[in-house]
C-alpha cells in the first residue's frame, strides 16, 4: 500500500464517522416523533483486490471503510404481534364502550332506573287496595305507570340513538380507512422508485407502517412483504393494499335498528360486494350492531310486553266503581307492544278495576287492586325478567372490561418490545456520539500524519549535510 493509498483511507474514515454522526443527530432529533424508527449506518471494511494477477499484486490489507448503507432498525416479527393485538384491543375497547352506554340507557342502579319505576307503580297499586274509594289513589297510579311508561320509551330511544350513531360511526371509519389505503398505496409506490433508484426510503418507510398500526387498530390488518421494500395488506382474507394499488371497502345493510335480523350491516369490498371479516374497531362496532344491542333491544321489548300482558289480564278480572268489567290498561300506538310504542290506555281513575266482585254491582272492594299490587313478586313477573337482564347486562360489562384489562397489558408489553427494537435510546446515542467522535478525530490525526511523512518524504529526502 502506497503513501496516497493511505491517505484515502483516511479519508473514507472521515467520511464514514460524519456519516455516523448525521445518522446519530438523526435519531435524536426525532426522539419523540411518533413512528420513528432508529437508523444505523452499516460500515463494512472495503477490502484489498482479490483478483490474482502476475504484475500487480496488493498488501491485502484494505482500503478503508464504506458507510453507504442505512439501515433502518425493525423487528418484522414484533411489527406482526403489534398488529394483531392493536386489533383485539381495539375491538374490545368498542364492545366494552358499548356496555358501558348499555348500561346508562337502563340507568341501574338509580331512582329513575327501570326496577324502581316498576316498583313505585306495584306500591301504587297497593294504595289502591287500601284506599279503594280514593280518587287521589287511583289517579297516582296511572300517573306511575305513566312514568314507567316513559321510562321505558327512554331506554328504547337510547338504545335505537346508540344503534344509529354506531352504525354512522362505522360508516365514517371505513371512509377513513379508504383513505389510509390509498396514502399507503402511493407509499408503496414511492418506496419502491426510491429503492430501484438506490436513494434511502426509510422516512417513507416509517410513514407508511405507521398508517398501517392505524389500520390494524380500524380493522385489524396483516401485511404480506414484497420486493422492494413494498407490503400488501390484508383484512381477513381479502387484500386491501396490493403494491401500489388500494381496494375500497364499504357498509352495507339496514340502517334502521328494527331492521338488524334480516338486513345486518356488515363491511363488504366496494366492487363486487364480498363479505370482509373484519377486527379493530370496525368488529368491534360490528358486534355492537349485530349482536350487543338487538340483544338487549329485544329483551327490552319482551319486558314490556310481558308488562302489559300481566296488567291487561289482571285487571281484565276486576271491575270499576261502576262495576263493569276492567278494560286494557296497557295499549300500542302502533302494532305489537314494544318498549318503543306501549302506551297507557286507561285514562280515567273510576275505570280501574280495583274491586274483584261484579259485574253490575257498584263497590269499594280491593280484591283485584291487590292482585294487581302482587304482579311484581312473582318468579316469572316483568320484574324477575328485568332483574335478569340487568344481572346478564353486569356480568358482560364485567367480563368485558376484565378482558380489556388483560389485553391493554400485553399490547402494552409487545408495544414496549417494539419500542425497545426500534426506539431511540437517548443514553444509546449519546455513547455512539462520543464513539463516532473519537473515530473521527483518531482519523483526522492519521490524515495529519500522512501529511507530516509525505513531508518528509518530498521536502527533506536528499538534503543530508545542507
Amino acid at each position: 500500500m502506497s503513501t496516497f493509498s493511505l491517505l484515502n483511507t483516511a479519508t473514507t474514515s472521515l467520511w464514514a464517522q460524519r456519516r455516523a454522526l448525521d445518522v446519530t443527530g438523526q435519531n435524536i432529533s426525532n426522539v419523540n416523533t411518533d413512528g420513528y424508527s432508529r437508523q444505523r449506518v452499516d460500515m463494512r471494511a472495503i477490502g484489498g483486490s482479490a483478483v490474482p494477477a502476475f504484475y500487480s499484486t496488493g498488501s491485502g490489507i484494505g482500503g478503508g471503510v464504506n458507510a453507504d448503507q442505512v439501515a433502518r432498525i425493525r423487528d418484522a416479527f414484533l411489527e406482526g404481534r403489534g398488529h394483531t393485538e392493536h386489533a383485539n384491543s381495539a375491538q374490545l375497547t368498542a364492545e366494552t364502550d358499548a356496555y358501558q352506554l348499555v348500561e346508562q340507557a337502563f340507568r341501574e342502579p338509580g331512582t329513575t332506573g327501570l326496577q324502581n319505576l316498576m316498583a313505585d307503580m306495584w306500591r301504587g297499586w297497593q294504595d289502591v287496595a287500601n284506599k279503594p274509594e280514593d280518587p287521589a289513589a287511583r289517579g297516582q297510579v296511572l300517573k306511575r305507570l305513566e312514568t314507567l311508561v316513559g321510562g321505558l320509551h327512554f331506554s328504547s330511544a337510547q338504545l335505537d340513538g346508540q344503534w344509529q350513531q354506531t352504525r354512522e360511526n362505522l360508516s365514517v371509519l371505513v371512509d377513513d380507512v379508504n383513505a389510509a389505503a390509498e396514502t399507503v398505496a402511493r407509499l408503496n409506490t414511492a418506496i419502491l422508485r426510491a429503492s430501484q433508484s438506490g436513494l434511502p426510503a426509510n422516512d417513507l418507510t416509517d410513514q407508511r407502517d405507521l398508517l398501517v398500526m392505524k389500520l390494524a387498530d380500524q380493522v385489524g390488518v396483516s401485511v404480506r412483504p414484497r420486493d422492494g421494500g413494498v407490503v400488501d395488506v390484508l383484512v381477513g382474507s381479502v387484500t386491501l393494499v396490493s403494491g401500489g394499488t388500494a381496494s375500497k371497502l364499504a357498509v352495507q345493510g339496514t340502517i334502521d335498528p328494527t331492521g338488524a335480523a334480516g338486513d345486518p350491516p356488515r363491511v363488504v369490498t366496494a366492487d363486487g360486494g364480498l363479505t370482509v371479516t373484519v377486527g379493530g374497531t370496525a368488529g368491534g362496532q360490528l358486534h355492537t350492531l349485530n349482536s350487543i344491542l338487538p340483544t338487549y333491544r329485544t329483551e327490552l321489548d319482551a319486558v314490556a310486553s310481558a308488562l302489559a300482558t300481566a296488567l291487561n289480564t289482571a285487571h281484565a278480572d276486576g271491575y270499576d266503581l261502576d262495576g263493569l268489567q276492567g278494560g286494557a290498561l296497557i295499549g300500542s300506538s302502533g302494532g305489537p307492544v314494544t318498549a318503543s310504542s306501549i302506551t297507557v290506555s286507561l285514562t280515567d281513575p273510576r275505570k280501574i278495576a280495583a274491586s274483584s266482585i261484579g259485574p253490575g254491582t257498584p263497590n269499594l272492594d280491593r280484591g283485584n287492586a291487590d292482585k294487581l299490587a302482587q304482579l311484581g313478586n312473582g318468579v316469572a313477573s316483568p320484574d324477575a325478567a328485568y332483574r335478569k337482564m340487568i344481572v346478564e347486562l353486569g356480568v358482560q360489562s364485567a367480563v368485558s372490561q376484565r378482558n380489556l384489562g388483560i389485553q391493554s397489558v400485553i399490547t402494552g408489553q409487545v408495544d414496549a418490545a417494539r419500542e425497545s427494537v426500534a426506539g431511540v435510546n437517548l443514553d444509546e446515542e449519546m455513547t455512539n456520539m462520543l464513539s463516532f467522535q473519537h473515530a473521527y478525530s483518531a482519523a483526522s490525526r492519521l490524515v495529519t500524519a500522512i501529511d507530516e511523512m509525505l513531508d518528509v518524504l518530498i521536502n527533506r529526502t536528499g538534503r543530508v549535510g545542507l
